[in-house]
């Protein structure tokens, strides 16, 4: 979902590096400085589901002490 509709619209030079998280099941996804910002505005419209987040431009949301691989084009 995120790679067929949604990277298109969100990952942007503005975006890169912010947070994208996504209920799957409806498609709604919110976009902000910080997964838990946006995880709470989207969880006002849908609360009690399971999100997923991706930080827009890199290969992994959050690093411990890794490497955070930039992978905007």
């Amino acid at each position: 979902m995120y790679k067929n509709s949604i990277r298109q619209q969100v990952e942007t030079d503005e975006n890169l590096g912010k947070m994208v998280i996504i209920h799957f099941e409806s498609g709604d996804y919110k976009v902000d400085e910080t997964r838990l910002k946006a995880a709470r505005n989207l969880s006002k419209k849908h609360p009690h589901f399971r999100l997923c987040g991706r930080r827009m431009g890199y290969n992994v949301a959050v690093s411990f002490g890794g490497v955070m691989q930039r992978i905007y084009k």
